[in-house]
């Protein structure tokens, strides 16, 4: 059964995966964030090599007005959501003393304010259909604060509050939440020559994501996490 998919906050690196590897599975995907001319490059690449459709939607996910239109514009090409990637963040690497209003401001708006905003607009369609799913893409940072990460900390650590908040609320409505740390460094979209085993894989990380789309709901994961055997994650 062909699904509709929006990752919110798609780029060149895990984002483009997740979104390649959903529309492998013949899913209608969109693609929300602020390039509009990286956006369009990807969907045209999607349409042409997949067996799915994608649509370039340029969204401001800081803007609650932006996610409304962008929600509004996938059901008017695609039809209701059935899966949700929150995977968007906006990263300021700074200190408590170093960190600005207006990052941490940007920080928590394009984490968690957006996450809560997209969530709003996805599992109202699922509710009123047959369920669906709504992923997280956390970090190390959402279960351990880093030194000088303030913001990027902070709006992780919401992000999985609120995914745990949905979880429990949601899943007895066939609505699956489920919030993937990601602790390690994933590998850059222009590769890397030395030490690569040190890097986590986008694509293994997107055939995980498509594992938990496709999960039965009379057993769901929560938290999964994933690491190439260097992580230092500690479970509080």
């Amino acid at each position: 059964m062909s699904r509709t998919a929006v990752i919110a906050g798609v780029g060149p690196g895990l984002g483009a995966s997740i979104a390649e590897r959903f529309a492998e599975e013949g899913c209608s995907v969109a693609l929300l964030a602020r390039s509009e001319a990286y956006l369009d490059g990807l969907a045209t690449r999607l349409d042409e090599q997949t067996a799915g459709k994608a649509l370039a939607v340029p969204t401001d996910l800081a803007e609650p007005t932006d996610i409304e239109a962008a929600f509004a514009e996938t059901r008017e090409a695609f039809g209701d959501v059935d899966v949700l990637v929150n995977h968007a963040s906006a990263a300021s690497w700074d200190g408590l003393l170093e960190q600005s209003t207006d990052d941490f401001r940007r920080a928590m708006a394009v984490g968690p304010e957006a996450a809560f905003r997209c969530s709003q607009e996805a599992v109202s369609d699922m509710l009123d259909g047959d369920g669906g799913t709504v992923i997280f893409t956390g970090a190390t940072t959402s279960v351990r604060g880093r030194a000088g990460s303030v913001g990027f900390s902070a709006a992780k650590f919401a992000c999985r509050g609120l995914a745990q908040s949905m979880a429990q609320e949601l899943g007895s409505e066939g609505v699956h939440v489920a919030h993937v740390v990601l602790d390690g460094v994933i590998r850059p979209p222009e590769g890397v020559e030395d030490d690569a085993e040190s890097y986590l894989d986008p694509d293994a990380i997107a055939e995980r994501y498509w594992t938990l789309v496709e999960q039965s709901t009379d057993t769901m994961d929560f938290e999964v996490h994933l690491t190439n055997g260097n992580g230092t994650v500690e479970f509080l």
